[in-house]
């Protein structure tokens, strides 16, 4: 039983990767702290799953044409020098006793910051702002440093950094910050997973079945955001945000079956949202 719920788990967790780019590790993380990983085995295991459904997602977007290559480079290699800054910081944390502390209020603060990025109301502009970020590419190098160290630190593959400054600073369309964010995890995700894996001990077969359950929800995640609106998919993306704060904080507080339960409830919304989303593009294709 324990077998099915880790690919249960990591298909659950990828349609949601795949369909915000967000790599599925700042999600992962938070439960595998859930259900009593310490936070270097929830950070390796949580990369080694970001590597994989990554991997998968990327594959969706390259045929809907959701990458900008350039771009993508650019964060994936920044980001992954600054993996390397993130992984002895995140053992001198464990060597305190400070990381079971630190880590779950790095998420607090960080994805509090991003929920309120996504989901203010935004002054319309007269201009679109797509196309900027090629005239700023120091703006992309920093925001591959900091997901790449942050990827490190945390578990998480950056993509839940990348998208949403993707959008609000560089103006990428939503589908376009979420393909080249997956490129750009796929890099961080794996230089960071290759520098822990031969410090860290880790359930391999877990893991495995994380990244089997993944293969399928990433794509399945990538194709569901031909039946979104853009307008529809920032709000989504700042409640899932909302969502893994009060999971983390109560982590923090001990009631970790509250923080599973609050997951799990937001998974069923988008699931049967999806459905109706589906149906309803199906229906207007026949009309």
């Amino acid at each position: 039983m324990e077998l099915i719920i880790f690919f249960l788990l990591g298909g659950f967790i990828s349609i949601l990767s795949g369909f915000f780019g967000v790599g599925g590790g700042f999600i992962l993380t938070p439960v595998l702290l859930l259900i009593g990983l310490s936070p270097l085995e929830a950070i390796t295991t949580s990369l080694l799953f970001t590597v994989g459904t990554s991997s998968s997602g990327i594959l969706a977007h390259i045929s809907l044409g959701n990458i900008r290559w350039t771009d993508g480079l650019v964060l994936g290699l920044s980001g992954a020098v600054a993996t390397q800054a993130a992984h002895p910081f995140v053992f001198f944390l464990e060597s305190r006793g400070w990381d079971a502390i630190a880590i779950p209020s790095l998420y607090i603060v960080m994805l509090s910051y991003f929920a309120y990025q996504m989901i203010k109301p935004r002054v319309r502009e007269s201009h679109s702002l797509e196309g900027r970020h090629l005239r700023q590419p120091w703006k992309l190098f920093a925001i591959g440093l900091g997901a790449g160290f942050t990827s490190a630190a945390m578990g998480v593959g950056g993509g839940f950094l990348i998208v949403p400054l993707l959008v609000t600073l560089l103006g990428f369309e939503p589908r376009k910050a979420v393909g080249t964010s997956l490129l750009a995890v796929l890099m961080i995700a794996g230089t960071g997973f290759a520098s822990y894996a031969t410090e860290v001990h880790i359930d391999y077969l877990h893991g495995a079945l994380l990244v089997c359950g993944g293969l399928a929800g990433s794509q399945l995640g990538a194709r569901l955001t031909a039946f979104f609106k853009n307008g529809e998919m920032k709000p989504l993306l700042g409640t899932l945000y909302i969502v893994m704060v009060s999971g983390t904080v109560f982590k923090l507080l001990h009631y970790d079956y509250a923080g599973l339960s609050a997951m799990g409830l937001f998974m069923l919304f988008f699931l049967l949202l999806s459905v109706l989303k589906i149906r309803n593009g199906r229906a207007s294709l026949r009309a």
